[in-house]
This record gives C-alpha cells, structure tokens and sequence, in this order.
C-alpha cells in the first residue's frame, strides 16, 4: 500500500450517510471502510490501524461517546465526532474524553475533508528538537540563536519563522513567493537580504555556501547532513 494513502473508518448506523462519505472520501483519495455500530468498529479495530475515525455519536447499542473513550485510552487514533444539531453537551464530553474535532449534521462532504486534512496536517507537522545540526552549526529556534565556531550569532523572529520552515522540510525548494507568505514580504530584494544574512550565520563559508543554497530560477533550499 501507498504510505501517502490514509486509511479511514467511518461509523454511523445510517446506511445512506455512510455510504455518501465513504465515496466521497475514496473519490479524494483516501482508503475507506465502514462500520454500521460501534460493535461492528471494534471488530475492525482489532486487525486494522486506521489513521481517523469518523464516528456517530448516537448510534444503537454503543454510544460513540463510549467507544471514543475506548480507544483514546487505547492509543491516539484521531477521532472527528458527527453529532446532532444542537446537541452541545454531547460535543462538549466528546472533546473531554480525547475526541480531536466535531461536525454537526447535516453536513457537507468537503467540510468533513477539510477536516480531515487539518487534523492531519496537525500529526504529520514534524515537532523540531530544542537544537537542530546542520553540519556542525547548532541551531536553537528557542533562543533565536545559532552556534558556529564557538560563537552566538542571534536571529530574529522573521529569521526564526522561515529557517523553522526550512527546517521542517528539509531539501525542500522555497521560492521568494513561498517565503514572503512566511513572513508577510513582498519584495523580493528584502527577502533575499534576510536569506543572504541567514546564510552568513549558518555558514562556514557564505559565499561557498553548503546548506542554505539558492536555486537558480527557483528559490532557496536547505540541506542538512
């Protein structure tokens, strides 16, 4: 199977709610099953790992409630609850037992897939240590500082912001555009002055430069060893 491929289970006793969302997500690229009840989940859940679960809340027999807190004590399985209109309390002691996100019905398929997509975005995003090395240089997003050679050379907050991008996705080409969304700047010649200054802190040898490289055409990348 694709690694890129997210696997989902959708639980809800209406065959027609189901079986809407579980094309709707397949015609957007994720693998689907479904589950009519909770007991119906929990058998899938032995032999398979899923990376979501969409789960009703009022469903016969289980309540969704009772099988969030299962599985929240069990792993951490992001689980988006589809509740009632209107039914706060409900919500509310979903979100207390682990549940990540809540959507009312009716709802629309591409709000559920927006979703989706944020919750995913939020476990993939890679948490940095408090010191990163690239090459020999140390660099330390907490302190907004950067150690080469023995000495601290200090970055400021719009340094911090793009090179903690960067750094997020190694190897990974920056044009100008991408990194003036970064830091709200739009001209050009300021951004390349910022990468130009980040460059000589980083660098052994900024007109040589190792990892903070400029791509002709393209932008700007950063390796790291």
């Amino acid at each position: 199977m694709n690694k890129n491929i997210f696997h989902i289970l959708v639980v809800d006793d209406d065959d027609r709610i189901r079986e809407l969302v579980k094309q709707y997500l397949e015609e957007n690229n994720f693998l689907v099953t479904s589950a009519k009840d909770a007991l119906d989940a929990r058998k899938k859940l032995e032999i398979v790992k899923f990376d979501i679960l969409i789960l009703d809340i009022m469903m016969p027999g289980e309540s969704g409630l009772s099988l969030t807190k299962e599985v929240k004590k069990k792993g951490s399985t992001p689980i988006i609850l589809l509740t009632a209109k209107g039914e706060t309390q409900d919500r509310i002691k979903g979100l207390e037992l682990g549940a990540d996100d809540y959507l009312g019905k009716p709802f629309e398929p591409k709000e559920l897939l927006l979703r989706i997509k944020n919750i995913l975005y939020k476990i993939q995003k890679p948490i940095l240590a408090d010191e990163i090395y690239i090459g020999n240089t140390i660099v330390n997003l907490k302190k907004l500082e950067i150690k080469i050679n023995n000495k601290i050379k200090k970055i400021n907050p719009q340094e911090k912001k793009v090179l903690e991008k960067m750094l997020e996705s190694p190897g990974k080409i920056f044009s100008r555009d991408n990194i003036g969304k970064i830091i709200n700047i739009s001209k050009e010649r300021t951004i390349d002055v910022m990468i130009t200054r980040l460059r000589q802190k980083i660098e052994f040898n900024s007109k040589n430069p190792k990892y903070l490289q400029t791509i002709r055409g393209s932008g700007y990348v950063l390796w790291i060893e």
